[in-house]
C-alpha cells in the first residue's frame, strides 16, 4: 500500500517529477513529461504497478523501514533521508538534475556509520502499470523496453532478476557511496549518455542555490515561502514555461470517494495566480516565460478561450478512467485527461487580465500582442459575462450565475481599463467604464443577501462559497465594506471546520450537491490561507497570523502541502503537492509581513 500522502517528498527537474515516500519507495514518476504515462504507478495501485525502493535490508513480508530523518539539502530539490539501524546508519541522495537531456532519477547511498547490508528493488511498469517491458542487459547497463519507452538503469552495483523486478543487494561502510540512475529515452534512440551521478548532484545542488537567491522576500516566513517557491518552479515545465497544478493525478479528495482528477495540465487560473506570487518576490523571468506560453497557447482564438491546457499548449486533454488501477487507498475512478476542459469559467478571464496587469505593473517589458489579446478578451466578456457558466470549482451539476465569476469578469474590465488610462493601449474606454459599473452594479443587487448581510454562491442561492473572500483581495469593494465583513464572518460560521480551516461550499455527503457530485470534500486549503488574508485587511491581524501558522503546521516535514485536510481523518488529500496551496501561502505570508511592518 502506498504512503499517506504526506509521507512523500517531491523532486523534480522542470519537465517531470516523482514522489518519494518516507520508506524510501518512488512509487510516483512520469515519462518523459509530467503528463506522460506513469512508469511507477504503486501511488494509485500496489507494488505490481511500479515502483522503486532503495532502503535498508528487511524480513520478506515485513514492511520497509522508514527513515529516521529527511529534509532537503539547503534551498534545494535534493532529499537527503537517513536510517539508523542496528548494523548502522545509511544515507539517500534523491535528486533529478535539471536536464536538456534524457530525463534522470539519481539515487545515491551514502554509508554513515556501521555496515549496512541495503536492497534496491526496481520493478518497471509502463503505460500506467500496464505494461511489463522487456528487460535484459546491454553490456554492463540494464534496460527496459516497451513500445515507445525504454528506461535504463546504470549502477556499480551488482544486479540480478526475480519475480519482473530488477535488485541489488549491497553493503554500505562509512564514506562509501553507491549510486543508481535510471534514464529514459525513446526506444528507438540509442542509449542514454552514462550518468555522472556526483557531478549531476553539485550541479543540481548549484542550479537551486543561485535560483533562490533572487527571491525578494527576506521576512519571518522566508522559509516556508522559499520551499512554496521551489516547490511552483519545479512544478514548471521549462521547455514552455507552462506550469502544472500538481504532479499527480487521482489523489482523492476524500479517501474512498469518487473526486479524484488529474491536475497535470495548466489551469489558465492556477498559472495566472503562481505568476502573481512568483513576481511579487523577484522573478520575473517566469513571467516572461508563461506570458509566452499563453500567447502560444491562446493563439489567434482568444474568444474560445480554454479553462485549462497541456503543458505545451495542447487543446485535447479527453478525460478517461484507468480502470485496471485500484486507486490510491481504493479510492476509484483513476482517471487521466481533464473533462472540465471544455467548460466555460468565466473568472479565468479575470485571472489571465490580473496576471498580465500585474506584469506590466512590474515592468515586465512590453509585449504588444499581450495587451491585443488583453483587449479581445474584453470584447469577449463585454457579450458574454452575463451568461451562467461552471466556476471557479468545475462544478458538474448546471451552470449558474457564480459570484466569483462575476466579481472577476470585473477585475478583467477594470485592469484593462488601467491599461488603456496608462496610454499604453487604446480602446473604447468610456464604454468600458460603463460595462465596469453594469457588472458591479448586477453583482451587488443579485449576488448578496440583505437578511444575513452576506454575499452568497451564486445568483438567487443561499449557500455561501469561500471563492467571495477574494471580493477584497480583487478590490471589488473595500475591505471595510460592511457586505465585506459581513460576508467573512458568515463564511467562518458557515463553512470553517472545527481547527477553523474552510471549506469550498457545502456538500452534500450520498446526495449530489451543488457541484452535481456524490461525496464530501476536506477543507480546502488556499481558501484557508484567503480567509487569514481577509481576515489582516480587516485589522483582525493576529487572528489572521494565528490561522496562517496553524496552516503552516499542516505541511509536512518537508514544508509540502496538498489540495485539501481532512478535518476527521487529521490528514492531507487531494492532489499533491498542489500549486494552488502553496500560492497562497506565499501571498498571506507576505500581506503578515507587511502589516507587521506597517504596525498592524
Amino acid at each position: 500500500m502506498a504512503g499517506r500522502i504526506e509521507d512523500y517528498a517531491l523532486i523534480g527537474d522542470m519537465q517531470t517529477a516523482a514522489l518519494v515516500c518516507r520508506d524510501g519507495t518512488a512509487d510516483w514518476l512520469c515519462l518523459p513529461r509530467f503528463d506522460s504515462h506513469a512508469a511507477f504507478a504503486g501511488l494509485l495501485g500496489t507494488e505490481e504497478h511500479g515502483y522503486w525502493r532503495i532502503g535498508p535490508a528487511h524480513p520478506s513480508g515485513a514492511a520497509p523501514p522508514r527513515a529516521d530523518r529527511r529534509r532537503y539539502r539547503g534551498d534545494s530539490l535534493v532529499l537527503e533521508s537517513e536510517w539508523d539501524t542496528a548494523r548502522g546508519t545509511v544515507r539517500i541522495i534523491d535528486f533529478m538534475p535539471p536536464r536538456d537531456g534524457a530525463p534522470q532519477l539519481i539515487r545515491i547511498v551514502e554509508g554513515v556509520s556501521g555496515r549496512v547490508p541495503m536492497r534496491s528493488a526496481l520493478r518497471m511498469r509502463f503505460s500506467y502499470g500496464r505494461v511489463v517491458p522487456w528487460v535484459h542487459k546491454v553490456g554492463d547497463r540494464t534496460v527496459a523496453v516497451a513500445g515507445p519507452d525504454s528506461v535504463w538503469l546504470d549502477t556499480t552495483a551488482d544486479t540480478f532478476g526475480k519475480d519482473l523486478t530488477t535488485y541489488s543487494d549491497f553493503t554500505v561502510s562509512p564514506g562509501e557511496r553507491v549510486a543508481f540512475t535510471i534514464s529514459w529515452q525513446p526506444s528507438h534512440s540509442g542509449p542514454p549518455a552514462l550518468p555522472d551521478p556526483d557531478g549531476s548532484l553539485e550541479a543540481t545542488e548549484e542550479f537551486w542555490r543561485e535560483w533562490v537567491e533572487h527571491c525578494t522576500y527576506h521576512g519571518p516566513y522566508r522559509d516556508a515561502v522559499v520551499r512554496s517557491l521551489i516547490t511552483l518552479k519545479a512544478l514548471t515545465y521549462a521547455p514552455t514555461g507552462g506550469i502544472v497544478a500538481a504532479p499527480t493525478t487521482s489523489l482523492p479528495e476524500e479517501i474512498g470517494g469518487v473526486r479524484n482528477w488529474d491536475y497535470r495540465f495548466t489551469w489558465l487560473r492556477d498559472a495566472a495566480i503562481t505568476l502573481s506570487s512568483l513576481l511579487r518576490t523577484g522573478y520575473r523571468e517566469e513571467a516572461r516565460a508563461w506570458r509566452e506560453w499563453l500567447l502560444r497557447a491562446v493563439a489567434g482564438d482568444p474568444e474560445n478561450l480554454q479553462i485549462m491546457y497541456g503543458i505545451a499548449g495542447e487543446r485535447e486533454l479527453s478525460e478517461a478512467e484507468l480502470t485496471w488501477l485500484p486507486g490510491y487507498e481504493n479510492s476509484r475512478p483513476v482517471r487521466v485527461g481533464n473533462g472540465a476542459a471544455g467548460q466555460l469559467q468565466l473568472d479565468v478571464y479575470g485571472e489571465v487580465t490580473e496576471a498580465l496587469h500585474l506584469a506590466h505593473m512590474t515592468g515586465l517589458a512590453r509585449n504588444d500582442y499581450a495587451s491585443l489579446l488583453q483587449l479581445r478578451l474584453i470584447g469577449y466578456l463585454e457579450d458574454h459575462w452575463n451568461e451562467p457558466d461552471e466556476g471557479i470549482w468545475e462544478v458538474r451539476g448546471p451552470r449558474r450565475h457564480f459570484v466569483h465569476s462575476k466579481v472577476m469578469a470585473w477585475v478583467a474590465v477594470d485592469r484593462t481599463i488601467k491599461l488603456i488610462e496608462s496610454g499604453d493601449v487604446d480602446g473604447p474606454l468610456e464604454r468600458w467604464r460603463e460595462l465596469r459599473d453594469d457588472i458591479h452594479r448586477d453583482v451587488c443587487e443579485k449576488g448578496y443577501d440583505k437578511e444575513r448581510n452576506t454575499f452568497t454562491q451564486s445568483y438567487g442561492s443561499k449557500e455561501l462559497d469561500a471563492s467571495l473572500l477574494l471580493i477584497p483581495q480583487m478590490g471589488f469593494l473595500p475591505p471595510d465594506d460592511k457586505r465585506v465583513i459581513g460576508t467573512i464572518e458568515a463564511i467562518q460560521r458557515e463553512l470553517s471546520t472545527s481547527d477553523g480551516f474552510v471549506l469550498r461550499y457545502p456538500t452534500a455527503g450520498e446526495d449530489a450537491g451543488v457541484d452535481g457530485l456524490e461525496g464530501d470534500e476536506g477543507a480546502f486549503l488556499a481558501c484557508s490561507f484567503w480567509l487569514a488574508d481577509d481576515l489582516a485587511m480587516i485589522g483582525r491581524v493576529d487572528e489572521a497570523r494565528q490561522l496562517f501558522e496553524k496552516l503552516l503546521a499542516l505541511r509536512n516535514d518537508l514544508g509540502l502541502l496538498a489540495e485539501e485536510w481532512d478535518p476527521h481523518l487529521k490528514r492531507q488529500v487531494g492532489n499533491f503537492p498542489q500549486a494552488f496551496s502553496h500560492v497562497p501561502l506565499i501571498d498571506t505570508a507576505l500581506r503578515l509581513t507587511a502589516s507587521s511592518a506597517f504596525g498592524g
